[in-house]
């Protein structure tokens, strides 16, 4: 390690004196004019993150569904999967050490999770589509290459397609090809043959209105439209040739605004969805005979997906541990469905992919969503085993629904979320089936629900319990809420603080607005 070097580059990049952040759900994020230390000193972190696990490591420069004057940057662990835990804190630990103290917190690092500095380090780099973007993948790849690891940039992805980059990367290539032709191919194969199994009925050519946020996914999806042309049109709108960057449009602004966005004319039934700004979240939505707006969020998805996939298992005759993980945002109408009329078992834990990814790791299949529109759903490798086994070796009923399966699994990305692929599971999901987005959106009708936030000088006064339930403190707090509750059919509500600024964000439902 070349401490002289490292101190000279990093002076380039000052840090502002007294800025404090802490590495998050979401990494570091926000007003790009404060980032470009945190750039140069995560390509540093990525280089000893890949030293001591032997892999390459990912840097995804977005702040996603952010406005574009934001910016932020994310670190992506071997298999795709998010930054571990005691790394967030390395993470936070050296964005917030002063000029002086770099060379010590870098060597105090490496001691501490015994890192091998000779060992060689390879890190890939991705960016979404912000003014601010091409500078800050200069800066992590000075902080790279100052610690003498190489590197890889994509230049502009959506933030999943980075995950399958370093997952396919990592698995020597078992998982796709590590090319953005790579990614394009496995999806479009696995979505293709899934529409090749529908029962084409009189609306066997389908389209849909896509709303790209003005941001990357707009661009990817141009690239990757006639890999699956065959099976459906996207009109998009919202494709960053006028508009700004998740400004009033993009599925934040659709799911929180409850209407459509801007720039998309809807007409009667038309099926049309949202992603955000770098392609992690999806909604969708249509427009009724009276001009009413119906939303389908993750909570429609997941039920959509899991009960999907529970049907297929019943046809192959695999009794498998299906799990759904919800947040306290979840619509209290989705978790009966989906307990009540479909059995599959829910859980709920803290709001944060992060948190939830975890808990569907412990199902054979666990479906995952935020209400956002943020989720997938994870296959354990002995499923995936057995599934292709299946598929492989049976002909009959079963043998299509193991190969239905197959492709489903294919179109999953390791990444905790794809807007893309799931938008190709849902139209695959719904010609399958035969389903209209009407039909989809009756399956239950979500409790009328409010969600706003409140400013407040310090957020740490509200701590809570029970997968953010329940409020701890301050005392009296929870009781109150408690005794508001009690006077409404099928009510709740629930008082959290946020994870990123000085809001305490309220979530309230009920059988009436």
């Amino acid at each position: 390690m070349d401490l002289s070097a490292i101190t000279k580059h990093s002076a380039l990049h000052a840090k502002p004196s007294g800025l404090l952040l802490q590495y998050g759900t979401a990494g570091f994020r926000m007003k790009a004019e404060h980032l470009d230390h945190i750039m140069f000193r995560m390509g540093l972190l990525a280089v000893l993150r890949s030293k001591q696990t032997k892999s390459t490591i990912g840097v995804m420069v977005t702040a996603s569904h952010n406005p574009e004057e934001d910016n932020g940057v994310k670190l992506v662990d071997p298999l795709g999967e998010m930054l571990a835990p005691s790394w967030e804190e390395h993470a936070t630990y050296l964005a917030n050490a002063e000029e002086e103290d770099m060379q010590r917190v870098l060597i105090d690092i490496s001691e501490k999770e015994a890192v091998d500095l000779q060992q060689d380090a390879f890190v890939v780099i991705g960016r979404d589509t912000r003014p601010s973007s091409e500078k800050f993948s200069q800066s992590v790849i000075d902080g790279v290459t100052v610690l003498g690891g190489q590197v890889h940039d994509y230049g502009l992805l959506t933030t999943p397609q980075l995950h399958y980059m370093v997952c396919c990367r990592n698995t020597s290539g078992q998982y796709g090809m590590a090319t953005i032709e790579g990614y394009y191919q496995k999806l479009s194969r696995a979505f293709v043959e899934l529409t090749k199994q529908a029962s084409c009925s009189g609306d066997e050519y389908r389209s849909l209105k896509v709303d790209c946020a003005n941001g990357i996914g707009a661009l990817k999806l141009k690239e990757m439209e006639h890999y699956f042309s065959q099976g459906l049109s996207v009109q998009l709108c919202n494709d960053g040739t006028k508009g700004k960057l998740n400004h009033l449009c993009g599925a934040d602004f659709v799911k929180s605004h409850q209407k459509p966005p801007q720039g998309m004319e809807i007409k009667f039934n038309e099926r049309c969805c949202s992603f955000d700004g770098d392609a992690d979240r999806i909604v969708y939505y249509y427009c009724d005979a009276d001009g009413h707006f119906h939303l389908m969020d993750g909570d429609k998805i997941a039920t959509l997906i899991s009960s999907f996939l529970k049907e297929l298992l019943l046809e192959v005759g695999e009794n498998l541990n299906v799990g759904v993980v919800q947040t306290a945002y979840a619509n209290g109408s989705s978790t009966r469905y989906l307990e009540e009329v479909m059995k599959v078992p829910v859980y709920c834990t803290k709001t944060g992919v992060k948190h939830l990814h975890h808990k569907a790791q412990e199902f054979d299949i666990g479906v995952y969503f935020e209400a956002n529109g943020h989720g997938t759903a994870l296959f354990s490798k002995a499923v995936e085993d057995k599934i292709n086994q299946l598929a492989r070796e049976l002909e009959d009923k079963k043998g299509k629904a193991a190969k239905i399966l197959r492709n489903i699994i294919d179109l999953f990305n390791q990444a905790a979320g794809d807007a893309i692929a799931d938008m190709l599971v849902i139209e695959a999901i719904l010609a399958l089936k035969n389903l209209t987005i009407q039909q989809w959106d009756a399956l239950y009708t979500d409790l009328p629900n409010r969600q706003l936030k409140v400013k407040v000088a310090d957020r740490k006064v509200i701590s809570t319990t029970d997968a953010e339930r329940q409020a701890v403190t301050p005392p009296g707090l929870q009781e109150a809420i408690n005794d508001l509750v009690k006077k409404y059919r099928l009510s709740r509500a629930f008082v959290r603080p946020s994870g990123t600024e000085d809001v305490i964000r309220v979530y309230a439902e009920a059988d009436s607005q």
